[in-house]
């Protein structure tokens, strides 16, 4: 099982805090099943360069590497949660913000109605095969889109991420289980930042969905992240 969405580089964001911290996120995920963890550290181009956010992102994963040599680890990827602004998809350095391995770019949008002008940059950017956009925690943005936008943006080839914590809550549940049989939502993340409030969820969020969904449906939906990776490698 794979987790697309996490914020456990120490020292990142308003993720973990240290490698300790970071080490009780990844072993806490592989006891629930996930085999793969993409680290999806925030990137906002308002305060810091592409260059800047490399470096910073290389030297974590420097102080994380003994951690990830204990046993029982999760094998982890590279990547950035980009933050939507005008022009993101003409940064130079767009490539190296992209899952490791892969062409998915973990995408942030604003939580209000989109415009054409985000549409259309998002629909556009779907046309470059050397990308693949994935929409980050999609159940922030439902009470604001249309139906149609949703379908606009599947049909161009946009994918969808929800957060595991959307599955365990009675007033989203049932809706985020329907949009998983119906084929809008794609995979799951965590969205995990510490061991406190925010920390991994995701077992409980799949027991929620074999409730709800069954145990072969859970099983297919859950194991599309690896088919996906290998699907959209570089």
């Amino acid at each position: 099982m794979v987790d697309f969405h996490t914020h456990i580089l120490p020292k990142m964001d308003d993720g973990s805090d240290s490698a300790e911290e970071s080490a009780a996120m990844l072993k806490q995920l592989a006891a629930q099943g996930v085999d793969t963890v993409a680290l999806t550290s925030h990137f906002y181009a308002r305060d810091e360069a592409p260059d800047s956010f490399l470096e910073r992102r290389e030297k974590a994963l420097e102080r994380l590497q003994p951690v990830l040599t204990e046993d029982g680890m999760p094998r982890v990827l590279s990547g950035a949660e980009v933050y939507y602004f005008r022009g993101f998809s003409r940064i130079g350095q767009l490539p190296d913000l992209r899952m490791e391995g892969s062409r998915i770019l973990l995408l942030e949008m604003p939580f209000c109605t989109w415009g054409e002008k985000e549409l259309g940059e998002i629909i556009d950017l779907c046309g470059d095969p050397s990308f693949v956009v994935l929409l980050a925690h999609v159940e922030r943005y439902w009470k604001y889109q249309k139906a149609s936008v949703w379908d606009r943006l599947l049909s161009a080839g946009v994918m969808t991420q929800s957060n595991a914590e959307c599955f365990l809550y009675p007033r989203t549940r049932r809706k985020a289980a329907r949009l998983v049989q119906n084929g809008y939502i794609h995979v799951l993340g965590t969205d995990c930042h510490n061991m406190g409030a925010r920390q991994p969820r995701m077992g409980e969020a799949v027991a929620v969905l074999e409730r709800q969904l069954g145990s072969e449906t859970t099983r297919r939906f859950t194991a599309r992240g690896e088919e996906y990776l290998e699907e959209w490698r570089v």
